[in-house]
């Protein structure tokens, strides 16, 4: 006897990926949802354009999820960042590569993303049932795609993890990914520069180098060069990261340009003049109290505390151990039930990186589900 329906747990892009893919498949879709509306951490993260994927070589993109890029290679490997465009496209959306090589919507948006793919899901017959909680394992089609723990208020409140550890599946503790990192800023500081960013800046962390853009927070520090060396700097807490505020520049240029005479200019305008720094780079070396030297303006110092909260953070690492799931993300442990997105442990800097993962991992879900549901 053929099983025709199958319910789908969560309805953010993970969870209607798969429903896409099992209702293009012919079978009966059930979306459950405890929120009153669909994809709302979809749609605050469409707030800064909608990042969809990225354009680098597969296997530089592959070695952004670190421990866990031997277990995602072949779901997206079979829906890669080309898929994913042609998807978009399929839905009337547009997409265009940045500069930075990352792919977005033309309109850089997710409402009209969204809206497009709700519109398709209603035409292939999928039904979702919003505020509607999911109850335990009942034996039948399942694919599980709750999301994480972070940003709670939009959906992936992890309420979910007591029921999989009462079936002895692994869950590992969840923690901060992509987070603004909490920095003891003086009043003097903070009140001038919160929210300022300094862009083109190389940063240092145990020895991991990255270049990108840091954002001054009242708090912290944030940004996607923080971004890319979140777990480093969780994992390892306590080493110094180090600034460099002029990486285009090498050391013997700036002692150059520092050595000539200072006259009667005052401190600021001539590290603005000689050594072409802004004010709140400026303000970081006042930050650090060190000398105004080429040394110190290349290896400015930063003491990071530790990772902000968790419901603040852009993901969150942790989740459904890799080793309780098949490569088809099938949980091992109960029968025909999947596990998705975000509430797996993988995690990935931002760049596009997050979602190729929900939707690569939802479409080698759904379509193994597929072999079973019309066995």
């Amino acid at each position: 006897m053929s099983l025709i329906e199958v319910t789908v747990v969560g309805a953010g892009p993970a969870g209607l990926m798969a429903a896409e893919i099992l209702a293009k498949g012919g079978v009966k879709v059930t979306i459950l949802d405890h929120m009153a509306k669909p994809a709302r951490k979809f749609l605050l993260a469409g707030r800064g354009g909608l990042n969809l994927t990225h354009s680098e070589p597969l296997e530089q993109l592959l070695a952004r999820y670190g421990e866990a890029k031997d277990f995602m290679t072949p779901a997206i490997n079979a829906f890669p960042p080309a898929a994913l465009m042609a998807w978009a496209n399929g839905l009337g959306v547009e997409t265009f590569i940045g500069s930075s090589g990352r792919i977005f919507p033309k309109q850089m948006k997710a409402s009209p993303l969204l809206r497009a793919w709700l519109r398709r899901l209603e035409s292939l017959g999928v039904e979702l049932k919003s505020q509607t909680r999911w109850q335990g394992f009942d034996g039948k089609p399942t694919i599980l795609a709750m999301g994480g723990a972070s940003w709670p208020q939009m959906g992936s409140d992890a309420q979910w993890v007591p029921i999989l550890r009462a079936a002895n599946i692994r869950v590992n503790g969840f923690k901060p990914a992509n987070s603004r990192f909490l920095v003891n800023w003086t009043k003097l500081f903070r009140d001038k520069f919160a929210g300022t960013p300094i862009k083109n800046v190389a940063l240092n962390y145990a020895g991991q180098k990255v270049r990108g853009e840091l954002m001054i927070s009242s708090e912290g520090i944030e940004g996607g060069a923080i971004y890319a060396l979140s777990r480093v700097m969780r994992d390892q807490p306590g080493e110094e990261l180090q600034v460099d505020l002029r990486p285009d520049l090498s050391l013997e240029t700036l002692q150059q340009r520092l050595s000539r005479p200072r006259g009667k200019e005052s401190q600021s305008n001539f590290l603005r003049k000689a050594a072409g720094l802004n004010p709140v780079s400026i303000a970081l070396l006042y930050e650090a109290k060190l000398p105004f030297t080429a040394e110190n303006i290349k290896t400015c110092p930063i003491k990071v505390l530790r990772p902000a909260s968790l419901a603040r953070a852009i993901s969150s690492a942790g989740g459904v151990a890799l080793a309780e799931l098949d490569q088809n993300f099938k949980i091992k442990a109960v029968p025909n039930t999947w596990a998705i997105g975000e509430m797996v442990d993988w995690e990935a800097p931002t760049g596009g990186y997050l979602l190729q993962a929900c939707f690569s991992s939802a479409v080698a879900a759904a379509t193994d589900c597929l072999k079973i549901a019309t066995a």
